[in-house]
């Protein structure tokens, strides 16, 4: 039997600084919330199985009723209220699946492709964990509390790490309930919690420059500029 793959799409963000009253995730990209083109993704993506959608508490029967069900996305098992903080939200989605492959992506990362997931799900089956990247155009330096540049690492070692962030289920499952025993660590992503709770390392694949997360109002006028482009 094959082993079951399921995406949780986090929908739960307040975006501040995208200085609007609606949140970035349901802002309408060409008369769409953002939110629909991930989903949409994994909706026709065939290896997806089901899709669990964490958003605020708040938000949950506008997401059930004029996100899901208006779009028709049967694969949308359940709909979550996420936490406070990413990783809460993250571990609300985990709560729904027992085993598996599980891939977690921004909500508000409206690009990733079919291409994409179907990689992600080949190299996290071969090593447990994987995250879609790109490498950085630009010289990165790290500057200390006092504004002044201490290090320059070596660009040809820096990606700028974007999601899905692919996992089999026991293995993120356990690094949640290892971090939930820890002492305050400071995580930002999904891959970082596996390496710091376990010997796994994430395997790092291409995803896209376009694989954008809607952050600020700018990148709303790249969202645009993009789609017109896939739509030729």
């Amino acid at each position: 039997m094959k082993e079951q793959v399921s995406a949780i799409v986090l929908a739960a963000g307040q975006g501040k600084r995208m200085n609007s009253q609606v949140q970035k995730q349901f802002m309408l990209l060409q008369n769409k919330p953002v939110l629909y083109y991930s989903l949409k993704c994994f909706q026709e993506c065939e290896e997806i199985q089901r899709i669990i959608l964490v958003t605020g508490e708040n938000e949950i029967e506008y997401c059930k009723k004029d996100i899901v069900d208006a779009y028709g996305f049967d694969k949308v098992t359940n709909v979550v209220a996420g936490g406070k903080e990413r990783y809460d939200s993250v571990e609300q989605g985990l709560h729904c699946i027992e085993d598996g492959i599980v891939l977690i992506h921004d909500g508000a990362r409206p690009f990733v492709t079919r291409d994409m997931i179907l990689r992600s799900i080949e190299a996290t089956r071969e090593s447990g964990a994987c995250t879609v990247g790109m490498p950085v155009k630009d010289t990165i330096k790290v500057v200390n509390e006092e504004g002044y540049g201490i290090q320059t690492p070596d660009r040809k070692t820096l990606w700028q790490i974007q999601t899905p962030q692919t996992f089999r289920v026991p293995v993120i499952k356990e690094a949640y309930v290892k971090m939930r025993s820890a002492e305050a660590v400071t995580i930002t992503d999904d891959t970082m919690l596996v390496e710091y709770f376990s010997s796994i390392r994430a395997k790092v694949i291409e995803g896209d420059y376009c694989n954008i997360k809607i952050t600020t109002p700018e990148d709303m006028v790249l969202a645009e500029a993009f789609l017109r482009q896939k739509q030729g």
